[in-house]
């Protein structure tokens, strides 16, 4: 089978290809965690050079869209957000063991989108947005605060689940139900003394130091998918990265 690409003879091949096979992680066509054709099928379909093939292809590897592995193939990268808070906060038991905090979720909400989450989502003014308030746990003790922003388009789906079932990971809910994958997030650290409905949540001090992780995440399109903010006590707060 041969395939077409959109004709823009100002880019060089390798880059439209870059394109076509981004547009179709972005459509889903070639889903996270599955092996895209070989080169030779894309040489094949594409009528490209292997070379143009490879290099459209490592561009996507160096963007972190696909990833190699020796004598498997080439797989659309899925990418793992599960213990990202493990470098900010202290997620243990007494045993120093790392855990998943559990989730609850508090709030959730259809709203007309504030500009500032409107700006940040990219919705047009008077757009619904949903808005969920969640706490994380562990052993019944808060350790997060969690406020959630996703546009009503895009999510409508999590408004008839009940808040229950949600789980303690949002990333595969957002999948398994509204077909929307986060693929990339953008994170800052800020810190604040906490107001008295979030030091209520957290069973702390109001007027205490917390410190808040804006994220912003994205999907393969780069279209923004969810904003949230969560808020931690400061001295849980931690703050670990490699550098090499």
């Amino acid at each position: 089978m041969s395939y077409s690409m959109p004709h823009d003879d100002r880019l060089p091949l390798y880059q439209r290809l870059r394109d076509e096979f981004a547009a179709r992680i972005a459509g889903q066509q070639w889903r996270p965690g599955d092996a895209i054709p070989t080169e030779a099928e894309l040489v094949k379909a594409f009528g490209a050079s292997i070379g143009t093939v490879r290099k459209a292809i490592d561009m996507l590897v160096a963007d972190g869209m696909l990833e190699r592995f020796q004598g498997r193939g080439t797989f659309v990268r899925r990418k793992r957000f599960e213990s990202t808070m493990f470098r900010f906060f202290r997620f243990q038991n007494e045993a120093g063991e790392r855990r998943i905090p559990q989730a609850r979720i508090l709030r959730r909400e259809c709203v007309v989108a504030p500009s500032a989450v409107a700006a940040a989502l990219r919705l047009p003014a008077g757009a619904e947005a949903i808005q969920m308030t969640r706490l994380r746990l562990l052993d019944d003790t808060p350790l997060l605060v969690e406020s959630i922003w996703l546009p009503r388009e895009r999510f409508a789906a999590l408004l008839d689940i009940d808040t229950h079932d949600f789980g303690d990971l949002l990333y595969a809910l957002y999948e398994e139900r509204c077909g929307q994958v986060v693929a990339s997030a953008e994170e800052t650290l800020t810190a604040e003394s906490v107001d008295a409905m979030h030091a209520r949540l957290l069973q702390i001090q109001a007027g205490a130091p917390v410190i808040v992780v804006e994220r912003l995440a994205y999907g393969y399109d780069r279209q923004p998918l969810e904003w949230r903010r969560s808020r931690g006590p400061a001295d849980q707060f931690r703050y670990h990265v490699e550098i090499r």
